[in-house]
């Protein structure tokens, strides 16, 4: 059942009391009202996820009241509670928004699966909007293991991923893959049917952090509208991976060793503990030790956090993994543009393997879009479709290479067409006067030195 916040609004003291006893016996966080007045200043102060809202109240019609709880929580679900007598009054309510209503006396099985499917919607929609907002670049992300480094770096991934929760700390450069390893431990955990949210911890400023982590109550600060779940609630029962945790403010990480310790959190602006089910992957690029004795890291949170460190290697340490992943992001991108390419010639797949990738898995996903992109349709990637990075760090060396490679691939392509110029250039993606040009370049026309 999903963790959500219950108003009843009844003027019947004895229906509130009653209800609120019985939902809070089942999980539910309840409060109640007896008027429209107290039923708006309860929601205004912390806006609900259910409402239970009785039609006929002592200073006005709960259907009146509708519209106001939606301005301030456009998600927030409304059951209306009326009598046999007056159904054509919630069949008005739902037209102005309501979800559903319930007739006294009250079916109560029926009531709490009513409001059990209510809380349910609520969860699903921010959720919903949550992965909306995170839907990355084309295909799934792209996951590698041929090289000796990184079959032991994944076997320890899945033994950590049958645990149920055990913080995870992932090490290693920017771009090596830190993410798609979370991913990894995510779905191969009994965790893997619930969310996997991720956050970097570097990309917003400390209040905006605090809100996205933990959420916040309506009026918390300036622009804090109305209450908003934290990425803690919303990934409930699932997996919560930080990235550059060791970017994160003082104030966050002194808040992230209670959720690790206690397994709680409150809301920014809140007065309440909430439980956190949730595993937390961690992941830096930076020497955390070193933050420790610089005193930018909290040596406690270091504690909590390397329960299971998995160092990444560098793509420079697992050369057997560069041209399997090269040919899957070929398989990604190719795809992604609608684009015919045959593969990778065997100079450019010599490349690959032989270039040091500073930026790791990240670069070589860049380079590979960037190649399918300058590529002719139906063409191989090969050389001229590479940076000039990867040819060397001697531009003599690289420009002999080019007009080597160059010259062989016109040759390659005028046999192939039995010297005609015109056939050979269109295989080549280039124009016949281009063609004729290089020819002459490469001493393959009459007359030419």
């Amino acid at each position: 059942m999903p963790r959500a916040d219950v108003l009843v609004v009844d003027d019947e003291e004895l229906i509130c009391w009653s209800l609120q006893k019985d939902l809070e016996a089942q999980g539910y966080a309840v409060a109640t009202a007896s008027t429209c007045a107290e039923a708006l200043r309860s929601f205004a102060a912390a806006p609900a996820d259910v409402v239970l809202l009785d039609v006929n109240l002592p200073d006005g019609s709960g259907v009146e009241l509708i519209a106001k709880l939606r301005d301030i929580r456009p998600d927030a679900v409304v059951i209306m509670i009326t009598s046999v007598t007056a159904l054509d009054t919630a069949v008005e309510s739902m037209r102005l928004g309501a979800w559903d209503y319930v007739t006294k006396p009250f079916d109560l099985p029926k009531l709490y699966n009513g409001i059990a499917k209510a809380a349910e919607r609520v969860v699903l929609t921010q959720q919903n909007q949550v992965l909306a907002a995170r839907q990355g670049g084309p295909g799934s992300p792209v996951f590698v293991a041929e090289s000796p480094a990184m079959k032991r770096t994944v076997a320890l991934a899945d033994k950590v991923a049958q645990s149920d929760g055990a913080t995870v700390l992932l090490l290693g450069e920017s771009g090596v893959g830190k993410d798609v390893l979370a991913r990894r431990i995510h779905a191969q955990s009994r965790r893997a049917d619930r969310l996997f949210l991720d956050l970097n911890c570097a990309a917003l400023p400390e209040a905006l952090l605090e809100s996205e982590l933990f959420g916040h109550e309506r009026g918390a600060f300036t622009d804090a509208k109305t209450q908003k779940r934290g990425l803690l609630e919303l990934a409930e029962g699932g997996t919560l991976y930080l990235d550059e945790i060791a970017d994160a403010p003082p104030a966050v990480q002194a808040k992230l060793l209670k959720v690790l310790e206690q397994r709680t959190f409150r809301r920014v602006g809140g007065g309440r503990d909430l439980a956190a089910d949730v595993r937390v992957i961690a992941a830096t690029n930076r020497d955390l030790a070193q933050a420790v004795a610089e005193r930018r890291f909290r040596e406690d949170l270091l504690y909590r956090l390397k329960v299971f460190p998995i160092e990444v290697p560098p793509l420079r340490q697992r050369p057997e993994d560069v041209l399997p992943l090269a040919r899957a992001f070929v398989a990604t991108y190719a795809s992604a543009f609608r684009k015919v390419v045959t593969g990778i010639t065997a100079h450019a797949e010599e490349m690959l393997v032989a270039y040091r990738w500073p930026g790791n898995v990240r670069e070589l996903r860049n380079v590979v879009e960037r190649a399918i992109i300058l590529a002719p349709e139906r063409a191989q990637l090969g050389l001229e479709h590479l940076p000039p990075e990867l040819y060397g760090d001697e531009a003599d060396e690289s420009e002999g290479l080019l007009r080597d490679t160059e010259g062989r691939l016109i040759r390659e392509a005028l046999a192939a067409c039995g010297g005609n110029q015109s056939k050979a250039a269109a295989q080549l993606g280039i124009g016949r006067d281009a063609l004729r040009r290089r020819m002459r370049r490469h001493g393959l026309l009459p007359g030419s030195d």
